[in-house]
């Protein structure tokens, strides 16, 4: 699986690493707030979203997506690595990655790195698709910068982050839609028993197989549309990977996320003010879900996130 086992860490994982987004928890029933309140909310949102995108550690902090080759794997900045990395030490050490999927990590001497904050010469590595409960994947730190191994369909790699990107220290802003209340939209739920599966592809050619609990079915301008999310974790938000007729003009074209309370009474909220941009939409070293065809819209979604200005 490429993206259950990395996104069921995801409260945790991306609140420490990444800089999570955060959702409104509200009634499905719920109409928006008076216009003012209404807009103070989702202005509250934006504000809260960029802060964490911005933050030394979020997604704009990413300068590399280094694959690892079973056996040694050599890392630094000094061109004689396997791993060539943008920042760090020249020599850092080297990561091991057994047949059978194991890590490990012996850094070398007057690296001046920390594994998990401790100033150790060696570890076992994990990554997040096998960080359980509340942990998360092994961080090996480095002056502002740092790494952790991370797993798509058993091909793992490092995840590099630096606190002095050039992608944040010019970050250019998010360009919105205007406001629109009629975005913030109730609509139907309708349960699947068993669960569907849909298939989500990826930016790095994966395709991952995902549960589909349900779908959300709303109307706009006379017609009818479906949606259908997956759950990043057990009993967790709806997470709907979309994609309308703005895709690849005013907005970015792989896809938009769009998270929704569980739903309530048979209806589900579905405010797409909060419709927002994958981290690939600002960075190059991730690796995002592609929106599936059963939520690619034959409609204008005029609200959310516009396309990033400085998208690489």
């Amino acid at each position: 699986m490429l993206f259950a086992p990395v996104l069921r860490n995801a409260a945790v994982v991306l609140t420490l690493l990444f800089g999570a987004v955060a959702v409104h928890a509200e009634s499905p029933t719920a109409s928006p707030a008076t216009p003012d309140a209404y807009q103070q909310q989702i202005e509250q949102w934006r504000a809260g979203r960029v802060e964490r995108l911005t933050a030394p550690t979020g997604w704009l902090s990413l300068i590399g997506l280094e694959w690892l080759k079973e056996g040694d794997n050599r890392v630094g900045t000094a061109t004689d690595n396997d791993i060539v990395l943008q920042a760090g030490p020249a020599h850092l050490g080297t990561v091991t990655l057994g047949k059978d999927g194991t890590l490990h990590i012996k850094l070398s001497k007057d690296s001046g790195a920390a594994i998990d904050g401790k100033t150790i010469a060696e570890s076992i590595l994990i990554d997040d698709a096998h960080a359980t409960g509340d942990a998360v994947p092994t961080t090996v730190s480095f002056g502002p910068a740092n790494f952790y191994v991370i797993d798509r369909e058993g091909r793992k790699a490092l995840r590099v982050k630096d606190g002095d990107a050039a992608a944040r220290k010019g970050f250019l802003g998010i360009d919105y839609f205007p406001i629109d209340p009629s975005w913030h939209i109730v609509a139907t739920w309708v349960p699947f028993n068993p669960a569907h599966k849909l298939e989500i592809g990826s930016v790095i050619g994966t395709i991952d197989k995902v549960d589909v609990p349900g779908k959300a079915v709303f109307q706009r301008d006379g017609h009818t549309y479906e949606l259908l999310p997956y759950q990043e974790e057990p009993g967790g938000d709806l997470f709907f990977v979309i994609a309308d007729r703005t895709s690849g003009k005013e907005t970015y074209g792989a896809a938009r996320f769009l998270y929704a309370a569980l739903p309530k009474d048979g209806k589900v909220i579905l405010d797409f003010n909060e419709t927002y941009n994958p981290p690939c939409a600002f960075t190059r070293f991730a690796t995002c879900p592609l929106a599936p065809p059963e939520n690619r819209l034959d409609l204008r979604v005029t609200a959310g996130e516009k396309k990033y200005r400085g998208e690489h």
